[in-house]
């Protein structure tokens, strides 16, 4: 057996490694040792497997990443670095991409997917493995977390005395606040805006530990209570293999949310792109507590199709945007959507709705006769598709709302239980960097969990008419007069609204 040392550089790594727990997850800061660490867990796991009735310990695993180039350029690039093909055996570049090991009597194959590719997430739904290794957790659904966990433990196949150890192992940077891993971990609680049959999931089985890393650095304050600077922690793990300034050189020009969860280990949200709407203010769009219903005025609803469907809940008042909820989901056809989006609207009633969607909505798909608005109809649900899908124009009817002002107030309100929205408009929905000098980013708003729930705010303002009104001139239509003063933050508005005749 070719010879390799590995001694893990700290406490919570070793820990890691020791446990024999079905589900184990590392999160620690950028440098950490985390993704070396899971490389050598493989290969240990694989060395610790009982032979078969041929004396050969056989081992296969899927190494999980979100995109194939963060695949490519990341995760293979860690795992060649350590089991280098010249010493290791020949690693396979075509798709699925592969590295077959054959040392002694060890028989390792790994296989590297990528979930942007269609292709490799049907094959790891077909996969029979030993182990999955999901790398950069914070970007993966935690539907695929769960398809992993139901293919290990199938490899060696029973007749041949099975796998000694099965499980899934998994890394990341400090994801969100209300990212699966956060709530799971119990470091943050099931949000109130998570409906049962997803909050069910959420749920941390007992075979399932966490595992966090200290920070890299640590903050320091002055008299005042002030930040002022940023120290080395003598306890921060992998030091040994890295520079000495390596951490102070990295924080140089970073922002403080970028420093807080890269370097620090706390949980948040840091996006490397450019905001799509960069008008877009906390303090000006988002309300200080729950938006109340209008009573007698239209809600409007947005939907985006696809397998992570979204919409979302508004009305307009002389031209001003109240967003008052949102409904997002993962991994889910339109027909069961459907069923939630009823329970969602059952809360508004008796209400008028009217209900835009996505153009491409009302094309039949290729394994169905039935196109989205179809099943919609079907449900009871009546929406019809936006005469437009321009990006261009969906995007600026909603810059459109972020600027205006009715009233002395902002002409788009958003009720804070719409954390999606917000966190799209904070940063999340944005254009992606380009991998070239200098500042440039991409064309299109990047496809990510925000971004749905921002298409379907954008089908909902342009079926309402912002599109309209940005081609021909902006004019307030049949305009709404209040018979006694209203507070939009009333929770039980007692004033009535009427439109002139």
């Amino acid at each position: 057996m070719t010879s390799l040392t590995y001694k893990p550089d700290g406490n919570v790594i070793k820990q890691f490694m020791k446990d024999p727990s079905f589900f184990r997850g590392l999160r620690g800061p950028v440098g950490s040792g985390k993704s070396v660490s899971c490389c050598i867990e493989v290969l240990r796991r694989a060395l610790e497997q009982k032979p078969s009735e041929d004396g050969i310990k056989r081992s296969r695993w899927a190494v999980i990443r979100n995109t194939n180039p963060q695949l490519k350029t990341t995760t293979i690039k860690t795992w060649l670095d350590w089991f280098p093909e010249e010493t290791w055996g020949k690693f396979t570049w075509s798709v699925p991409y592969t590295h077959k090991i054959k040392k002694g009597d060890l028989e390792l194959e790994v296989i590297f997917l990528a979930l942007d590719r269609p292709e490799d997430v049907k094959k790891l739904l077909s996969l029979e493995l030993t182990g999955v290794w999901i790398n950069e957790a914070r970007e993966i659904p935690k539907s695929i977390v769960d398809a992993c966990t139901m293919r290990v433990g199938r490899y060696p196949s029973m007749r041949d005395g099975g796998p000694t150890w099965y499980g899934v192992i998994a890394d990341t940077n400090p994801p969100d606040t209300d990212h699966w891993w956060s709530i799971l971990a119990g470091e943050t609680v099931i949000p109130d805006y998570i409906t049962k049959q997803e909050a069910k999931m959420l749920i941390k089985p007992d075979s399932w530990r966490f595992f966090n890393q200290p920070p890299a650095m640590l903050e320091q304050y002055d008299i005042k209570g002030e930040l002022n600077a940023y120290n080395d922690n003598p306890n921060k793990e992998n030091g040994k293999n890295l520079t000495k300034s390596y951490y102070e050189n990295i924080i140089r020009g970073k922002t403080k949310s970028w420093i807080d969860v890269y370097v620090l280990n706390k949980l948040g949200q840091v996006e490397d792109g450019k905001p799509v709407y960069e008008m877009f203010n906390r303090d000006v769009h988002v309300a200080k507590s729950d938006i109340a219903i209008v009573p007698q005025s239209t809600v409007y609803v947005g939907i985006d199709f696809g397998l992570t469907p979204a919409c979302v809940f508004g009305q307009k008042l002389r031209g001003r945007w109240l967003i008052i909820d949102e409904l997002v989901a993962e991994d889910m056809g339109i027909l069961r959507f459907s069923d939630l989006m009823k329970e969602k609207m059952a809360q508004y009633l008796p209400r008028d709705f009217t209900i835009f969607g996505d153009p491409a909505g009302d094309h039949r798909a290729q394994t169905d006769e039935s196109t989205p608005f179809q099943i919609l109809k079907g449900r009871g649900i009546m929406a019809r598709p936006t005469h437009s899908n321009d990006v261009t124009l969906r995007l600026e009817s909603v810059n459109a709302t972020l600027q205006r002002m009715i009233d002395g107030e902002s002409g788009l309100l958003i009720d804070p239980k719409c954390v999606n929205i917000i966190k799209g408009f904070d940063g999340g929905y944005h254009y992606r960097r380009m991998q070239v000098s200098g500042e440039r980013y991409e064309d299109k708003p990047n496809k990510n969990r925000f971004s749905h729930i921002h298409d379907a705010l954008q089908y909902m303002m342009l079926g309402a008419g912002e599109g309209r009104n940005l081609t021909v001139g902006y004019s307030n239509s049949r305009p709404v007069v209040a018979k006694r003063n209203f507070n939009v933050f009333d929770v039980k508005p007692k004033s009535i609204y009427e439109r002139r005749k």
